[in-house]
């Protein structure tokens, strides 16, 4: 029997590194869990409809720094850095609530920039949550996300497969549209996966995004630089 397994996960350790990095913590492993647990949650509310692409957290004994990546930085920076302190500020309360906030580590947030929207299965995922909202035909919602993906040359597939009740209908049902290709079993394919939810009155609209960028293989180059060349053979 076949096994569906999430793509990120299925590369961990090949093509990705993981989103939660603890350096020298050994001890209150359930603590720590449920702290980036209550960070991620918080965020994805907080940050909902300000285009975020990612989060990712880093642990030490002094500092605890969170990365967000988002499509849009000028809105979650907002003016002369206001709106980053508040919402600083509103996940220190949350973390204290959680009591899961240690007052001696610095809570830290950066903020990057995805040049790219176009190749992040978030963005697109969000995307197409929006145009479903504003009660578009899921069908040109499809053809639009899709052809706006495709025309970008970093990206070599995409899939965007849509569930619920598309249009009211009584019954629920399943559309998908893929251009390109998408091989799900291959190691060094890169492949970035979202999952969303469109909020509709007949009720949620399911969305999973696709999006393959290639094969990577810098880690092999890198190792062939780094390797010295052999030395040449004399003729005799």
């Amino acid at each position: 029997m076949t096994k569906v397994v999430h793509p990120f996960a299925h590369r961990l350790g090949i093509i990705r590194d993981w989103k939660s990095r603890w350096f020298g913590l050994d001890k209150k492993y359930r603590d720590f869990l449920t702290g980036d647990l209550t960070v991620r949650k918080f965020l994805e509310k907080r940050l909902e409809y300000h285009y975020l692409a990612g989060i990712e957290i880093e642990r030490n004994d002094k500092t605890l720094r969170v990365v967000v990546k988002t499509g849009r930085p000028g809105l979650v920076i907002g003016r002369s850095g206001e709106h980053l302190e508040k919402v600083r500020q509103e996940l220190t309360a949350e973390m204290k609530k959680r009591k899961v906030w240690n007052p001696k580590v610095e809570l830290k947030i950066d903020v990057e920039e995805v040049r790219t929207p176009e190749t992040s299965a978030p963005l697109i995922a969000f995307a197409v949550k929006e145009s479903i909202e504003k009660r578009m035909p899921f069908r040109r919602v499809l053809k639009q996300m899709v052809e706006k993906v495709m025309a970008n040359r970093e990206v070599e597939g995409v899939r965007v497969r849509l569930s619920g009740r598309l249009n009211g209908a009584d019954m629920s049902r399943t559309e998908e549209l893929k251009q390109g290709r998408v091989p799900l079993q291959t190691f060094r394919a890169d492949i970035d996966y979202a999952t969303n939810k469109a909020h509709i009155p007949q009720g949620d609209i399911g969305i999973k995004v696709w999006i393959y960028r290639g094969e990577v293989f810098a880690a092999n180059e890198k190792s062939n630089q780094s390797a010295p060349s052999p030395a040449p053979r004399s003729r005799r």
